[in-house]
């Protein structure tokens, strides 16, 4: 099994100076490249506190320069919100100057308040994603490119630099409607896997993109598939718990925030209660019930030897083999780190 961090820069409250979010979590970060960690996924997001990170091919250079051994993934570049040519070139520097480590992780977004800050239609961010995606492999792997798509059109354009890797980095679309997965299956690509669903539907989603590469003549053999989960670890589950149900509620609230909207229906849509998606939370039992999901099967919690048995189960029942760990405190992830990732 792999392990790699999805690592989110949030701000809770503005308590601390913004560059101690960034120092912290490059120091995170330098830990991660010297314990066998297989990747870092920078979380781009906008105009919100929830994690100050716009630009992760910026923070990529960062993280480049300052690690050896760590894959730098894109978790997700939000391709909707790029010219497409703009975006493979970013990306591809990015690839070169990190020698060749990039996991290009891409995805339309969700945020209401992302998409009409950037005059994007979100009635069309399904094929507007796709034809950036298609268009920024071309770009790659094509001398030139001319693409001729309803959204995006271009005749003849070099992109420079080329990625490094060859024909170019890895491919992974965030996944996690039958939609966006059926249209990554047909085509072959491979997915990554939300940490806002529960374990179940987890399992669910990726065994139904496996039925539909096999229709199209493709194979998950061999594919990884990143599944994003949320972490809290402590010396005893009471603790663990509580972490937990305070990294429940911060995410919640912060799907409450105005923006983010799009956001929580996501999260409501999980909840396998439509009826809710036209409504905001409330600040009673609606917010309880909403935190309480998290804790009854969506978070992985408890001491570091229930989590080496979780994940273990997890192994079997949703077919984990790519842990993607958003740890949900420092100590979490310290402790996950020293006790929990040598022994999976």
């Amino acid at each position: 099994m792999k392990s790699a961090v999805l690592q989110f820069f949030s701000w809770p409250d503005r308590r601390i100076p913004l560059e101690e979010v960034y120092r912290r979590a490059f120091q995170r970060i330098d830990i991660m490249d010297q314990t066998g960690y297989d990747a870092v996924w920078l979380a781009e997001h906008h105009f919100s506190s929830f994690s100050i990170c716009p630009s992760i091919h910026m923070m990529g250079i960062e993280v480049a320069s300052r690690t050896k051994n760590l894959r730098i993934g894109t978790g997700v570049s939000l391709a909707p919100f790029y010219n497409p040519l703009r975006l493979a070139e970013e990306v591809a520097l990015l690839d070169v100057l990190s020698g060749g480590r990039v996991n290009w992780g891409v995805g339309r977004g969700f945020a209401e308040g992302e998409f009409r800050a950037f005059g994007v239609d979100p009635r069309y961010s399904y094929p507007v994603f796709r034809e950036h995606v298609q268009a920024v492999v071309g770009a790659w792997t094509n001398e030139q490119l001319t693409f001729e798509g309803e959204h995006f059109q271009c005749q003849g354009v070099e992109v420079l630099p080329k990625p490094a890797q060859k024909p170019h980095p890895p491919v992974w679309l965030a996944s996690s409607s039958p939609e966006s997965m059926t249209w990554a299956a047909q085509n072959g690509f491979s997915i990554m896997l939300d940490p806002h669903s529960a374990h179940s539907r987890i399992a669910e989603k990726r065994e139904l993109y496996r039925e539909i590469l096999e229709q199209h003549g493709h194979s998950i053999d061999g594919r990884e598939i990143p599944m994003a989960r949320l972490i809290a670890c402590a010396p005893t589950r009471a603790e663990a718990q509580e972490i937990a149900r305070r990294g429940a509620l911060w995410t919640v609230r912060s799907h409450r925030q105005k923006g983010t909207r799009a956001v929580a229906t996501d999260t409501r849509r999980n909840l396998e209660r439509p009826e809710l998606a036209a409504r905001p939370f409330s600040q009673g039992g609606e917010e309880g019930a909403a935190v309480a999901r998290y804790l009854d099967g969506v978070i992985l919690y408890g001491t570091p030897d229930e989590l080496v048995d979780e994940i273990a189960r997890l192994k079997e029942e949703m077919f984990l083999d790519y842990l993607l760990c958003a740890p949900l405190s420092h100590s979490s992830f310290v402790l996950f780190t020293d006790e929990v990732l040598p022994r999976i």
